[in-house]
């Protein structure tokens, strides 16, 4: 069969670039699902060109425009979701509703900003000085790049190119190389959507020579990344030479806490829906449950019942509950953690074993560790798959003190019927989002997204909150 390849998309074409390397189906790894052209490091420096010359005109565009173009490339996504959502399942691995609910979701993202072009109001001000007034005003900064992750490939590429676009700047696109015909087609839509030449591009290619080419640019303004700690850490250092702003969001190792008093039922609705779905390759997903003492056992029991029950499976079967890892070097990442959990005392309840299935895929049945203590590595590094932990404790005091000792601060939940609990978590809680009696994946689009600690650094993400990153704040002087 004759794959075609494809390419990057710079300054309104579909440029050729040089080695190729292919997309493989992980629920099928015969599948192949397209070959993909890498990006030079010149293929770079022409699309932060393209960017840069395109800037001026479309920082000074209408705002009517922005929004129709904004509006449109939204309601293509809601309207093709189906469509899209199955190559996000056939490429990533998502079960078929997961993959069609993120590229709906990704449209409402687009349909927002383009409302919020309408709302870019200044302000004024009094000068202390007599006969002088005062304006307050946002502009665009200019060239964005930006990285994103194969996990989510559509939807965050959306919720950072969206404001990006809606604020008047322009962008470079570096997706995940796990995922370039998701994100090919995204590109389509927004060639096609009115944007003119040089406003959007986008580069294939390995993190290492197509990323550090994009972050090493002096003439890219902003980068905007989501991935692993270490590259956030690599692109901060990188960003400092040129002073371009950053916004990153990294690991995580989120925890929800279980209390006595809690509702069984919704407990482990939410630890399995935070832990698991996604095949637990969310940077929200909910790797360590912390539950008091009481209710340990019966939690336990519970969770070992609904985990079992959770089904396997080919992305695109019906009734796939849980999909593959997204490739061989994940799964072996996943058996490793398993293994070191065992060296570390801990009980591996149930799961953790790698699945073979009518298709050649990277299977694994969920985990649930027991036995485990908050010092153990499994409890301390992200592992990014469907393992988590249990940490019995003692009362809220020690489950707050528990869930509050670690590097990341991402997301965190309480699942418990007593206000006071719930209040006291809220404030005390040492995460970015927090949430209560829900659980600690799921996230709506009109409010800041962003965590703490060694999880999130710079401005926080979504709603009207992006502005911070996405825009510079000029002070205006006027003599009456």
């Amino acid at each position: 069969m004759q794959i075609e390849t494809q390419y990057s998309f710079i300054d309104g074409e579909w440029h050729p670039g040089g080695e190729t390397f292919d997309s493989i189906n992980p629920s099928d790894t015969s599948d192949v699902i397209g070959r993909f052209s890498v990006a030079s490091v010149d293929d770079c420096d022409s699309a932060v060109t393209a960017a840069r010359s395109a800037f001026p005109e479309w920082s000074l565009s209408g705002l009517e425009q922005r929004k129709a173009i904004l509006d449109a490339v939204g309601a293509e996504l809601i309207g093709r979701s189906e469509e899209i959502g199955t190559l996000i399942a056939r490429e990533e691995g998502k079960p078929l509703a997961e993959g069609i609910g993120e590229v709906a979701r990704s449209g409402q993202f687009f349909q927002y900003f383009g409302a919020e072009v309408l709302r870019q109001m200044g302000e004024f001000a009094a000068s202390v000085r007599a006969g002088v007034n005062i304006e307050v005003s946002r502009e665009p900064l200019g060239v964005i790049s930006i990285i994103t992750p194969w996990n989510f490939p559509i939807a965050v590429a959306a919720w950072k190119i969206a404001p990006a676009l809606a604020f008047g700047n322009c962008v470079v696109l570096k997706p995940a190389e796990l995922v370039p015909a998701s994100a090919s087609m995204f590109a389509d839509i927004l060639a096609r959507s009115g944007l003119p030449d040089g406003v959007f591009n986008m580069v294939h290619g390995p993190g290492n020579v197509v990323g550090q080419a994009l972050v090493a640019n002096p003439n890219v303004d902003a980068i905007s990344f989501t991935g692993s700690v270490a590259t956030g850490r690599h692109i901060a250092r990188a960003a400092v030479e040129n002073m371009t702003r950053v916004q990153l969001e990294m690991g995580s190792k989120n925890a929800l806490i279980v209390l006595n008093d809690a509702d069984i039922d919704v407990a482990i609705n939410c630890a399995v829906n935070g832990a698991y779905f996604g095949t637990g390759q969310k940077c929200t997903a909910s790797s360590r449950l912390i539950v008091e003492a009481g209710i340990h056992d019966e939690f336990v029991e519970r969770m070992i019942t609904a985990t079992d029950a959770l089904v396997v499976g080919h992305a695109l079967e019906p009734g796939t509950q849980i999909g593959p890892v997204v490739d061989g070097q994940q799964l072996n990442k996943n058996l490793g953690y398993i293994q070191l959990a065992k060296e570390e005392g801990a009980t591996v309840a149930t799961g953790g074993d790698k699945l073979r299935l009518v298709t050649n895929g990277y299977y694994m049945r969920p985990a649930l560790c027991v036995d485990t203590s908050n010092a153990m590595r499994i409890n301390r590094e992200e592992i990014f798959g469907p393992i988590s932990s249990v940490i019995k404790v003692a009362d809220f005091d020690e489950a707050l003190s528990v869930s509050n000792d670690s590097d990341f601060g991402l997301t965190s939940g309480i699942i418990t019927t007593s206000l006071s609990h719930a209040t006291h978590f809220k404030r005390h809680t040492q995460s970015g989002c927090a949430m209560v009696n829900l659980p600690t994946a799921g996230t709506d689009y009109h409010v800041p997204f962003g965590g703490r600690k060694s999880s999130s650094y710079g401005p926080r993400e979504q709603g009207q909150y992006a502005k911070e990153f996405y825009t510079t704040v000029k002070t205006t002087y006027l003599s009456a």
